[in-house]
């Protein structure tokens, strides 16, 4: 039984993959590399696995039209970059993915315009059925990007069974990004009745047992909550025939990779699987080779490491015996009623600056892993709704939080890796609004100088003179002179919050 009225044939259905070139590789079109020359050949095991439809991509007419050189200048403007195996041509409007009017509806309803440029290029190829790498910057669309194709994937399958467990599977690092994923999946899924739940710790299990029990079509998860219900034999992963995998790179930075890999392998292996990352180090590169067949690859900008450029990016280079005054003076210029996140390093320290800060007078709460889910989701509904327009966090805020209209982001700690700059200074200049992010450089981090100064570079931003002669091997100036407002910003303000 069905409830997706259009089935299309699948072309490259799992019996054709039976016979195809295996497992942990993929064809590159345009840089030539071919992962199966370093990976062991290895055939599907399919013996027994029910057959089940993931192909639903008929191309419209007006992108058939389209010839090579309109779809290169298509990409080139939308600075997308595409590898793979017959690689679908981009799609511009929403009418062009050939939803069916279930999913169309609620697209006109969240009153979207175009597709951003992740969308134009990963739906044809989601659609498709084929595994997919996809490189794109929080805040690009990508969410939808797997969603919506996730929604049609669950509607051409057989309904749930009682004890079965979900067909989309979407495995993500933290707490906070689970439940943002869950609410677009809630609100995209709601016209077919697709039921979802959101599995991660630090809450009783109890609310999320029963969903489980109940039957849910989509499960995003945390990865050691879901192992523990897979232990606790409340789910399985027996009907997952699409697999996404949010910000993997993230959750191999978090330690998660044997978790991952113990949840993959309890997944068929002709599974639909889709592999989002911010960033493409090699670590991330090598998981994917691992669990990813014969994938397509899109990549939004470049798969370098760099900034945002709708970013204003100030470096102050500080001591740290400086950094609560630097701190104070930079809020009394800049605070105008705006969010202002503050990224720390230890939770410890979070909650000693957000006590020193409360007890000057300023508005700020805190967030970090200690806290409770309870309270992480009360201190992010105060600063989302501005009645506490400061909030301190450790990295656990850096990535997928999606909070509307923060303008200023302050490294008080400089991150321990370029890639979390980027990423925390991202919570600004979201959706194309312009954002600030102020960063404090110590002796300490002067390992990081070269590459900031070249994401900086990149993006057009001033380089601090210090900052400069650190990363030709200078020493920072003794005193830590100088700061954000000594060189003529002029930022004004005053505390104008009530």
């Amino acid at each position: 039984m069905s409830r997706y009225d259009s089935r299309f044939g699948d072309p490259s259905s799992y019996r054709d993959r039976r016979s195809d070139s295996g497992l942990g590789g993929y064809n590159s079109s345009s840089s030539k590399r071919d992962y199966e020359s370093t990976e062991p050949q290895k055939k599907l095991d399919l013996d027994g696995l029910t057959p089940f439809e993931k192909n639903f991509y008929v191309e419209s007419s007006n992108i058939s039209k389209m010839s090579e050189n309109e779809v290169e200048e298509y990409r080139a403007k939308r600075e997308i970059t595409v590898e793979g195996r017959d690689v679908p041509k981009p799609i511009k409007t929403f009418s062009d993915a050939r939803f069916p009017d279930y999913v169309m509806q609620e697209i006109v309803k969240a009153g979207f315009t175009e597709p951003t440029a992740i969308q134009a290029q990963g739906w044809p190829m989601a659609l498709k059925g084929r595994d997919l790498i996809g490189i794109a910057e929080t805040g690009s669309g990508k969410t939808l990007a797997f969603l919506l194709p996730a929604i049609v994937h669950i509607n051409a399958q057989p309904i749930l069974s009682p004890g079965d467990g979900p067909i989309v599977l979407v495995l993500a690092p933290t707490r906070e990004l689970a439940v943002q994923i869950q609410q677009e999946a809630t609100k995209f899924g709601a016209s077919s009745k697709i039921k979802n739940t959101c599995i991660y710790g630090g809450v009783p299990k109890g609310p999320q047992v029963r969903d489980l029990q109940k039957g849910v079509e989509i499960v995003i998860a945390t990865p050691g909550r879901l192992i523990d219900m897979l232990e606790s034999h409340h789910t399985n992963l027996r009907r997952v025939t699409y697999l996404v995998l949010d910000e993997a790179d993230r959750m191999l930075d978090m330690g998660f990779e044997p978790q991952m890999k113990k949840i993959v392998s309890q997944i068929r292996p002709d599974r639909q699987t889709l592999y989002w990352s911010a960033t493409w180090p090699k670590e991330v590169e090598q998981l994917a080779r691992q669990l990813l067949y014969n994938p397509y690859k899109v990549v939004i900008g470049s798969s370098d490491l760099k900034a945002n450029h709708s970013i204003h990016q100030h470096v102050d280079i500080v001591t740290e015996n400086q950094k609560y005054n630097k701190l104070v003076k930079l809020l009394d210029d800049i605070m105008d009623g705006s969010r202002i996140l503050i990224f720390m390093d230890t939770k410890k320290g979070c909650d000693q600056i957000t006590r020193q800060l409360r007890m000057d007078g300023w508005p700020a709460l805190s967030i970090h892993g200690d806290k409770s889910q309870a309270e992480r989701d009360w201190v992010l509904s105060e600063f989302k709704a501005g009645k506490s327009p400061i909030m301190t966090a450790t990295d656990v805020a850096a990535r997928g939080l999606d909070v509307k209209d923060v303008k200023y982001v302050i490294n008080y700690d400089f991150p321990g890796s370029l890639e979390d700059y980027v990423h925390r200074i991202g919570r600004t200049g979201r959706a194309g609004a312009k954002g600030t992010a102020y960063t404090f450089f110590t002796a300490a981090n002067a390992r990081f100088a070269k590459e900031l100064i070249a994401i900086l570079q990149e993006a057009g931003q001033k380089v601090n003179p210090d900052l400069a002669a650190m990363g030709r091997g200078a020493p920072p100036p003794p005193s830590g002179h100088g700061g954000f407002r000594d060189r003529g910003r002029g930022y004004g303000g005053g505390r104008s919050w009530n």
